[in-house]
């Protein structure tokens, strides 16, 4: 764990302590600590601040990720600014946590990147879509709307799958299409295995190459 708030670690080590899966192996409250520790305990997931003193955490993921090549890097901020998560990713983030999130966001988080898939806060998922949308309409001429296979998904996964990728918690879209989220969770496990995907972002990226999100 990387952060420079000593409070903020203490809470962390206490909620992570309690789950038999994971085991924190070092804490540091700024880069210099960090690689060193990154560097002698070639950890599976590095938890990492981009706001500490010092070099700044994307400096400290990119140098982490020479020291610990094999760790996976989950970034957990207060910046829920577009230009923070595509930088950190584009550095080789595994995921991208907002602070505010709920602990059951970070534990899912982690279980998430230690299975080697992303991770992406949902909050952020809708301001990812609206900068690759911009991107797409300042490069690309509007056409009329082409017939587009779904590789097999029914109407309904497909409903489900563009909330997904617009952000929607498993419980708020079980509150739109009147479902219980047990139901919501078969059909994301559905529309996974049937597209081959095995992350949110992967699945915000396959919307937004069929057009789901333009529609």
């Amino acid at each position: 764990m990387v952060d420079d708030h000593a409070v903020l670690r203490a809470g962390l080590r206490a909620l992570l302590g309690m789950q038999p899966d994971l085991v924190v192996g070092g804490e540091a409250g700024n880069t210099a600590e960090a690689l060193r520790l990154a560097q002698g305990l070639q950890p599976d997931i590095v938890l990492l601040d981009i706001s500490m003193p010092g070099p700044d955490g994307l400096a400290a993921l990119r140098q982490v990720r020479q020291v610990a090549p094999s760790a996976r890097v989950l970034i957990l901020t207060m910046h829920a600014e577009e230009s923070f998560l595509r930088a950190a990713l584009a550095e080789g983030a595994a995921g991208y946590l907002l602070k505010r999130s709920a602990e059951g966001d970070l534990l899912a988080a982690l279980r998430a990147v230690a299975r080697g898939e992303a991770f992406l806060d949902p909050a952020l998922t809708r301001a990812l879509i609206d900068g690759y949308l911009a991107e797409e309409q300042g490069h690309t001429p509007r056409q009329a709307a082409p017939q587009v296979d779904y590789d097999g998904l029914t109407a309904r996964e497909i409903e489900v799958l563009r909330l997904i990728a617009q952000g929607y918690t498993n419980a708020e879209i079980a509150e739109r299409l009147v479902i219980s989220v047990k139901t919501v969770e078969t059909h994301k496990a559905h529309i996974m295995d049937k597209l081959g995907r095995r992350s949110r972002v992967e699945l915000v990226r396959y919307a937004l190459e069929k057009g789901l999100l333009a529609e």
